[in-house]
C-alpha cells in the first residue's frame, strides 16, 4: 500500500506542469505556483513576454492573463511615479518625479483652457478606453495618450495620414488587426482601434519595459528610442532624452502635463502647487519630496536646513536663478514650509553662497509679500458699498 502510494505521489509531481498547461484544476499548493496566485509575481522577462503574446494573440482575453500583466505592467512607470502609479488621495509632488514639475510648463501654458474642457467633456470617452485597457492589463494612465494624439476625436487625421483617436498609421493599423482600405476604415472605430492600441502598446512594453519610453516610441518608432538608450547607456528616459528626437521628447511631456491637469484640474504646471492638503503629509511623505539630480549637479550642490516664511520665487529673484531652476532643486519648497516643517534647501554651491550672503533680506521680502497678499485678500472679501 506504501509503494503504491509513493508512486502515485510521483506520477502526480511529474504531470504537474501538464494539468497546470492545460488549466486543469489541482490542488491548492499546486496552484500557489501559478502566475495567478502565487504570492510573488513573475517578472522575468521569458515569463512575462509570455503572456504579453498570449493576450496580444488571444481573440478573448482570459481575466487570469490581464490580472497577472496589471500586476507587472504598473511597474513601466518606475520613472514617473513613486509608487508605480498615481494616488489621487496623495500628494502630487510626493509621489511624481520631481523633474516632471517644470517639464510641462509650457505645454500647460498653451493648452490649460482646452484641457480643462476636455477634463470634463471627456469622461464618457475615459471610461470606455479604461474598460478596455483594463481587460488588457494595462495601466489607466495610458488613456491619456489619446488624448495628445487626436483630443479623443474619432476622426482626427494628420498631415502624415495617421487618423483615428489613436492616430494609427495604415500599415500599423493592419499589423493589429483593423482594416482599412478604399471602403472601410476601423480607426475610427472607437472599440476596434482601441483594442489594436493595446495590443500595439502592450508590444512596445514587451520590448521597452518603461512607458514612458513607449509614449516616445508611439510617436517616434522603437528604432529611435533603441538609438537613444545605446548613445546615453541608459534607459532612464529623463537621462536618455536629450538623445530623443525633440517630437518624441515633447511627446512625452505632453502626455505628462495632459495626465496631471486630467487628474488635479489645476494649471500652474507647478506639481509642488498642487491643491492637496500638505498638512497631512507624514514625516516620510515629506522626505519624498526631494529633487533628483544628475551625477554633475550632485557634485556642485550644497545643502541647508531652513523654516520659516520664505518663499521661493523671492529667493530665485535675489540670487539670479530661475523659478524653474530652484523647483528643479527644491521641488515642494513653499507648501512644506507652509506646513510648518523644515525643508533641506539645496542650490549649487555659488547659489548658496548668495543665498547665505542675503538670507536675512530674502526672509524679510518674503514676509512682507506674505503681508501684502494678506492685505489684498482682506480687501477682497469685504462686502461691496451700494
Amino acid at each position: 500500500m506504501r509503494r503504491v502510494t509513493l508512486f502515485l505521489f510521483f506520477l502526480f509531481i511529474i504531470l504537474q506542469p501538464f494539468f497546470v498547461e492545460a488549466g486543469m484544476d489541482v490542488p491548492m499548493q499546486v496552484q500557489a505556483d501559478t502566475i495567478i496566485t502565487k504570492g510573488k509575481i513573475d517578472t522575468s522577462n521569458n515569463q512575462e513576454n509570455k503572456v504579453i503574446d498570449e493576450v496580444i494573440e488571444s481573440k478573448k482575453i482570459k481575466k487570469d492573463k490581464a490580472e497577472y500583466l496589471s500586476k507587472v505592467t504598473k511597474y513601466g512607470f518606475k520613472d514617473l511615479f513613486k509608487n508605480y502609479s498615481y494616488n489621487s488621495s496623495m500628494p502630487y509632488a510626493s509621489q511624481v518625479n520631481p523633474y516632471a514639475e517644470t517639464y510641462m510648463q509650457d505645454y500647460l501654458n498653451a493648452h490649460k483652457d482646452y484641457l480643462l474642457k476636455l477634463r470634463k467633456t471627456g469622461k464618457p470617452y475615459f471610461n470606455f478606453i479604461d474598460g478596455i485597457l483594463t481587460q488588457y492589463g494595462l495601466p489607466k494612465e495610458l488613456k491619456y495618450l489619446a488624448v495628445i494624439e487626436s483630443d479623443l476625436k474619432s476622426t482626427a487625421l494628420s498631415p502624415k495620414g495617421a487618423r483615428g483617436p489613436w492616430q494609427f498609421m495604415p500599415y500599423t493599423a493592419r499589423g493589429y488587426g483593423l482594416v482599412v482600405n478604399q471602403n472601410e476604415d476601423d480607426r475610427t472605430d472607437y472599440f476596434k482601434s482601441t483594442n489594436a492600441a493595446a495590443k500595439y502598446l502592450l508590444s512596445l512594453y514587451k520590448d521597452l519595459k518603461d512607458w514612458l519610453l513607449v509614449i516616445a516610441a508611439y510617436n517616434g518608432g522603437e528604432g529611435r528610442v533603441h538609438s537613444a538608450i545605446k548613445k546615453s547607456g541608459s534607459h532612464n528616459f529623463w537621462k536618455l532624452q536629450y538623445d530623443l528626437p525633440e517630437e518624441s521628447r515633447n511627446h512625452v511631456k505632453n502626455f505628462i502635463a495632459t495626465h496631471y491637469i486630467m487628474e488635479t484640474g489645476n494649471t500652474d504646471g507647478n506639481v509642488a502647487n498642487s491643491n492637496f492638503n500638505y498638512s497631512d503629509l507624514s514625516a516620510n511623505d515629506i522626505s519624498a519630496i526631494t529633487a533628483q539630480l544628475t551625477d554633475a549637479e550632485k557634485k556642485d550642490v550644497d545643502s541647508i536646513k531652513v523654516s520659516g516664511r520664505y518663499i521661493a520665487q523671492v529667493i530665485a529673484k535675489n540670487i539670479s536663478m530661475s523659478i524653474a531652476d530652484f523647483n528643479h532643486y527644491n521641488p515642494g519648497f513653499n507648501n512644506v514650509l507652509s506646513t510648518g516643517n523644515e525643508y533641506k534647501l539645496q542650490l549649487p554651491s555659488e547659489k548658496m553662497d548668495e543665498f547665505k550672503a542675503r538670507k536675512i533680506q530674502i526672509l524679510n521680502e518674503s514676509v512682507d509679500q506674505l503681508l501684502q497678499s494678506v492685505k489684498t485678500d482682506s480687501k477682497a472679501g469685504e462686502p461691496s458699498k451700494m
